[in-house]
C-alpha cells in the first residue's frame, strides 16, 4: 500500500512507463522522418521500372539489331523466358536464396549471411539482395555509405512494390556487371566462353553467375584457380536448395574450366558512319541534360541489308576503277523520298582511318547534277522540253561556258541538252529564267548550302553536300514533294517511354507536272544520255551525271519511285581524278539491283501535256551587261556532224551493253594500263596541236556529252578561282577557234 502511493506521488517526468513510451514515440517519429527524408532523394515512382543504366546510349536499326553502345550497358537484352531455367537459380542460389519470399529486404538472409562469413572468416555471401543490387546498379552510386545502404534498402522496397519478381530478376540479369566489360549474362557468356545463355554447361553457368559479388576477384580469365572455388561454392549451394542433384553437382565439380574468350559485342559498331551521324543529330532532339545523365536508345531509320550492299558496291569501285582512275574515296547515301528515311550511308573508305563523313560534311562542287534545278525552274516556269538553243561559242559578261567535249552541236531542245549534258545551253536556259527562281526551288526542294547568283551556278559551282543534293532530286520522284531527311524515328528513355518520335511533315517545293515532265528529261538521261550505267533492266530510273572542273568529283544522283540514292566519288585533297561519272553511275546501279530485289517495280508518272500548260513560277531573267554569241564555222559544221554520229553510235553501244565507263572507255579491250598509256599519247597529240592566240576568257567546262571524249586534261595545279568557274586561265591554252579545228586521231 505504501509503495503504491509513493508511486502515486511520484512526478510524471519520474516514472519509467513514461519515459519508455516517450522513447518509443520518439523513435517512431524519427524513424518516419528518416523514412520521408530518404524518401525525398529517391527517383520519383514512375522512374523505378527502368530498364538500362543512366549515361548509356543504344544505336538500333529499323530491324530492331544494335549498331552501336556507349557506356554500361548489355548488348543483348533477353526476355526472361530466353534465360535458362538452371542460370537464373544458379544466381539466386549465389546472391539471394530468399529472394521469393523477402519484399525487397531481408534481414533473416543479412544474419545468415553474417554467420557463413564469420565461419569462414571471410565473404563468401552477400548481404544485398538482387532487388538491392538492382536498386544500386540502376540508381545509386557506389560509395560504401550508411547513407547510401538506406537509400538502398528503401529504394528495394518501393520497386518491390511496383514490379514483379520475375520483372526484376529480368532486369538483374540483363544490367549485373560480370567482369571482363561483360553487363548481363548474355554478354558474360560471349566473353567467357563465346556462347549464348542456353548454349552453357552447368559447370559454365555456375562459373557466371558466381561472378556477381567480386568480378574482377572471381574472373576466370585472370584468376582460374579462385573462379573454381567459387563455381564449387555455387554448385554446392544450388544442391543444398534442390537445384541439382549431387551426381550433377559432382559432374559438374569434375569439369575443367576452359575458356573461349572473345571482346564483348557492346565494343562493335556497325555502320560507323551513320551511327556518328546520329549522334550529332540528337542535340536536335533532346535536350543536352538528358543526353548526359538519360539512358537512351535511339531508333533509326537504317535497313542493315540495303547499308550491307551500299558498302560492298562502294568498296568494289574504290578497289577496281579506284585504282586505275586515280580517286581514293567515294560516298553512298539512299533515300526513301517518301518519308525523307535514310536508308543507307557509306561515308567513306575506311571509318577507323579516317572519320570525316563525306555524305555529311564534304562540301563539293555537284558539277552538272545542278543542271536539274536550272531546268526544273525552266519547266516551271513554263517552257517546253522541245524549246530549242543554240549550242555556239557564247560569252555572257567576260564569262565564257564550255561544253566537256569542246564540240557545239547548233540548235538542241532543253531535252536533249540535259540528255547529253550540254553547258552552254544550261548557262542560256538560267540567263532566260533568272537566278533568283533557281536559287529559291534549289533551296524548297532541299538544298541547304548557300547558292551564289553568278552564271557558273548552271555548271555547279557552287559546293553543296551529298545528302543535301540527294534529298533534293527526291523531290522530283514524289511529284515535287520534298520531306527533310533524317535518320532518326523514335529516342526512348531509361523506362522505355517515348520521348522523341519523328513526325516530318512534306512539303511543296514544285508543282506536280513539272516534276512529272522533269522525271521523263531525266529518264532519258539514263536511257540514252550520260548515265546509262545506272540502268536496271524493265524497271525505270531517272537521274543525273556530274563531274567537275579536271574531273575533280564525279556524281551520279538516281531514283526509282521509291528511293533516290546518291554516290560522290574523289579524292579529299581535291586532286582531279582520271574517272568519269559513269563510274558513278556504275557504283549506284551496283548498289540499287540489289536493293531493289523482291521491290515491286512501279512505274512513274506519265509525261503531262505540254500544250496550254501555265508556269508555277514567274521566270526573273537576267540582263547580262555584255553578250557575245558567235556562229559556228562551215569547218565545225562537219565536226558537229561527226559528233552527232558519234552520239547515235555511242547510244545505241549504251543500250546494247551497259558499260560503267560509257563516257571515256568505249573500247571493252583496254586494259586499265592500255587506258593510261593511250590517254597519254592523246594528251601529247593534243598538247602539240595548241597554240596560244590570246587570253582566255572566264570560262568553266565541266561534264557535257561524254559519248565525246574531250582532249586529256593536264596535270596542272589549279587554283580555286578557276575551280568555280569565275577566273581566267593561262594565256597558253588555244583559243575557242583553235579548239574547233579537227584533231588528227
Amino acid at each position: 500500500m505504501k509503495a503504491n502511493q509513493a508511486t502515486r506521488g511520484k512526478p510524471l517526468y519520474r516514472r519509467i512507463w513514461f519515459w519508455a513510451g516517450l522513447g518509443l514515440g520518439g523513435g517512431i517519429v524519427a524513424l518516419i522522418y528518416g523514412i520521408s527524408l530518404i524518401d525525398r532523394t529517391l527517383p520519383d515512382q514512375s522512374e523505378l521500372n527502368a530498364v538500362v543504366r543512366e549515361q548509356t546510349l543504344t544505336i538500333k536499326a529499323a530491324d530492331g539489331t544494335i549498331l552501336q553502345q556507349q557506356g554500361e550497358t548489355a548488348r543483348e537484352q533477353l526476355k526472361l523466358e530466353q534465360i535458362p531455367d538452371t542460370l537464373k537459380k544458379a544466381f539466386i542460389a549465389s546472391e539471394d536464396r530468399r529472394f521469393k519470399q523477402h519484399n525487397g529486404f531481408d534481414p533473416q538472409g543479412i544474419a545468415r549471411a553474417g554467420l557463413n562469413n564469420l565461419r569462414s572468416q571471410g565473404v563468401v555471401e552477400g548481404a544485398s539482395t538482387i532487388t538491392q543490387q538492382l536498386a544500386r546498379i540502376l540508381f545509386l552510386k557506389q560509395e560504401q555509405t550508411i547513407w547510401r545502404k538506406l537509400k538502398e534498402i528503401r529504394l528495394a522496397q518501393k520497386m518491390e512494390n511496383e514490379l514483379t519478381k520475375d520483372q526484376i530478376l529480368e532486369r538483374y540479369l540483363n544490367l549485373v556487371y560480370l567482369g571482363g566489360g561483360a553487363y548481363g549474362v548474355a554478354d558474360a557468356s560471349w566473353v567467357y566462353f563465346s556462347k549464348t545463355p542456353d548454349e552453357l554447361s552447368l559447370a559454365q553457368m555456375a562459373t557466371i553467375a558466381g561472378l556477381a559479388p567480386a568480378p574482377s576477384l572471381y574472373a576466370p580469365d585472370k584468376n582460374p584457380e579462385t573462379a573454381k572455388r567459387r563455381r564449387d561454392l555455387v554448385l554446392l549451394r544450388m544442391q543444398e536448395d534442390k537445384i541439382i542433384t549431387p551426381e550433377q553437382r559432382q559432374a559438374a565439380v569434375q569439369e575443367p574450366l576452359t575458356l573461349k574468350t572473345s571482346l564483348p559485342k557492346r565494343l562493335q559498331v556497325e555502320s560507323p558512319y551513320f551511327t556518328s551521324y546520329i549522334q550529332k543529330e540528337l542535340p536536335k532532339y533532346v535536350s543536352a541534360n538528358v543526353l548526359k545523365s538519360e539512358g537512351l536508345v535511339v531508333e533509326t531509320t537504317l535497313n542493315p541489308t540495303w547499308q550491307k550492299v551500299a558498302e560492298e558496291a562502294v568498296a568494289k569501285t574504290l578497289r577496281n576503277q579506284g585504282s586505275w582512275e586515280n580517286f581514293k574515296q567515294g560516298s553512298m547515301v539512299a533515300i526513301d523520298p517518301r518519308n525523307g528515311e535514310i536508308k543507307a550511308m557509306v561515308g567513306g573508305k575506311d571509318f577507323g582511318k579516317n572519320q570525316f563523313n563525306r555524305v555529311t560534311q564534304a562540301q563539293r562542287q555537284p558539277g552538272s547534277t545542278f543542271k536539274g534545278f536550272v531546268y526544273a525552274t525552266a519547266i516551271a516556269s513554263g517552257k517546253s522540253p522541245y524549246d530549242a538553243y543554240e549550242d555556239a561559242p557564247f560569252v555572257v559578261d567576260g564569262y565564257e561556258p564550255k561544253n566537256y567535249s569542246e564540240r557545239f552541236r547548233g540548235s538542241m531542245n532543253i531535252r536533249d541538252a540535259l540528255t547529253r549534258s550540254i553547258n552552254i545551253i544550261a548557262v542560256k536556259v538560267l540567263i532566260d529564267v533568272g537566278f533568283t527562281p533557281t536559287i529559291k526551288l534549289a533551296h524548297d526542294m532541299g538544298i541547304k548550302s548557300e547558292l551564289k547568283p553568278t552564271y557558273s551556278l548552271a555548271l555547279g559551282s557552287n559546293e553543296v553536300n551529298l545528302l543535301e543534293l540527294t534529298s533534293a532530286y527526291g523531290s522530283f520522284a514524289t511529284l515535287g514533294l520534298h520531306t527533310e531527311p533524317h535518320g532518326i524515328t523514335r529516342i526512348l528513355n531509361r523506362q522505355g517511354k517515348v520521348i522523341w518520335s519523328a513526325d516530318f511533315k512534306s512539303k511543296r517545293a514544285l508543282d506536280a507536272d513539272s516534276a512529272a515532265i522533269m522525271t521523263w528529261m531525266l529518264r532519258n538521261v539514263v536511257e540514252a544520255g550520260t548515265g546509262a550505267a545506272a540502268q536496271l533492266g524493265n524497271r525505270p530510273v531517272a537521274g543525273k551525271t556530274g563531274t567537275s572542273d579536271e574531273a575533280r568529283d564525279l556524281w551520279f544522283i538516281g531514283y526509282i519511285p521509291q528511293m533516290v540514292t546518291g554516290v560522290w566519288l574523289g579524292n579529299d585533297d581535291n586532286r582531279p581524278t582520271d574517272g568519269s561519272s559513269g563510274s558513278a553511275a556504275y557504283t549506284w546501279h551496283e548498289f540499287m539491283e540489289k536493293a531493289a530485289e523482291g521491290m515491286p517495280v512501279e512505274k512513274f508518272p506519265k509525261r503531262p501535256k505540254l500544250e496550254g500548260r501555265k508556269g508555277t513560277i514567274k521566270a526573273q531573267s537576267i540582263k547580262p551587261k555584255q553578250v557575245l554569241n558567235r556562229s559556228i564555222s562551215s569547218d565545225d559544221d562537219s565536226q558537229r556532224e561527226s559528233a552527232r554520229n558519234s552520239e547515235e553510235s555511242g547510244s545505241s553501244r549504251r543500250r546494247r551493253r551497259r558499260s560503267y565507263s560509257q563516257e571515256e572507255q568505249q573500247s571493252s579491250n583496254y586494259t586499265p594500263r592500255r587506258r593510261r598509256r593511250d590517254r597519254t599519247q592523246e594528251s601529247s597529240s593534243n598538247n602539240s596541236s595548241s597554240e596560244s592566240s590570246r587570253p582566255r576568257r572566264r570560262s568553266r567546262r565541266v561534264e557535257s556529252d561524254s559519248s565525246s571524249p574531250p582532249p586529256r586534261r593536264s596535270r596542272r595545279s589549279s587554283s580555286p578561282a578557276n575551280s568555280s568557274g569565275s577566273s581566267g586561265s593561262s594565256s597558253s591554252q588555244p583559243s575557242w577557234r583553235d579548239r574547233l579545228r579537227p584533231s588528227n586521231e
